[in-house]
């Protein structure tokens, strides 16, 4: 059975169970709604994507243009690194606002992990700054596709825990970790296999499977050995997950 790192670093007997954006299917996805419905269901984490302001405050959304409406309708369409906190607290997300990551780390932190994909342009500083007023740095893990965002986070805060996104099969995983300074690694879930967990957990790392959202295929990869599941239906595997246990 595979054993993964839980909440603040404890052995697991199943992969953590990560709610992807929160619960997106039953609340808008990266809205604090959505955070605290995935506690609900019981995640074990949250995974979550920010950008920052032009003024320098951290928001947690996925695209670089708000996928919602502002009541100023020359805010409309606009990115969000042109915008300050203010204007984009015009916007809505199906009835929720753009939280500020320093608002959700301050509801979900203390309850269950929060891994930050870093999606905006040049913001690890304040990205790693709003962590460490939340919490220790070491409890709020960043990754992203662009690796270079994770070194740049680890180079302003040693403590940060990186991870690495991909969607391709990497021949030598342990040299992109090494390279990236990471030790989660998270692969789309249809590019894993027994040897690439075997090469990664050689590397003391753990696999994150993303984004997966039936259950049989939950079960196949904790047998594997995985070490975490992001999931958009939480109410689907976590009782998939407990059955394995």
């Amino acid at each position: 059975m595979a054993r993964g790192t839980g909440r603040r670093g404890e052995l697991s007997r199943s992969p953590e169970l990560i709610g992807h954006r929160g619960a997106p299917r039953e609340r808008p996805e990266n809205t604090l709604a959505s955070f605290l419905r995935a506690l609900d269901l019981g995640a074990d984490a949250v995974e979550l994507d920010v950008h920052a302001t032009r003024d320098g405050v951290v928001v947690v959304h996925h695209d670089f243009i708000p996928r919602a409406v502002s009541t100023v309708a020359a805010l409309r369409d606009r990115p969000i690194a042109e915008l300050t906190a203010e204007q984009l607290a015009t916007f809505d997300v199906g009835g929720e606002r753009i939280p500020a990551l320093a608002q959700v780390l301050e509801a979900v932190s203390p309850r269950a992990t929060v891994y930050v994909e870093i999606k905006g342009r040049g913001i690890e500083e304040a990205v790693v700054a709003t962590i460490g007023r939340a919490a220790p740095a070491r409890d709020v893990p960043v990754h992203s596709f662009d690796h270079r965002a994770v070194t740049r986070a680890r180079a302003v805060d040693r403590s940060i825990i990186g991870g690495i996104l991909l969607t391709s099969y990497v021949i030598d995983p342990g040299s992109v970790m090494r390279a990236a300074g990471a030790r989660d690694y998270w692969q789309e879930w249809t590019m894993i296999d027994e040897e690439l967990i075997e090469a990664v957990h050689g590397e003391r790392g753990r696999v994150i499977a993303w984004t997966v959202n039936d259950a049989e295929t939950a079960r196949r990869l904790a047998a594997m050995g995985v070490d975490g599941i992001c999931t958009d239906v939480l109410q689907v595997v976590g009782p998939a997950l407990a059955s394995t246990a």
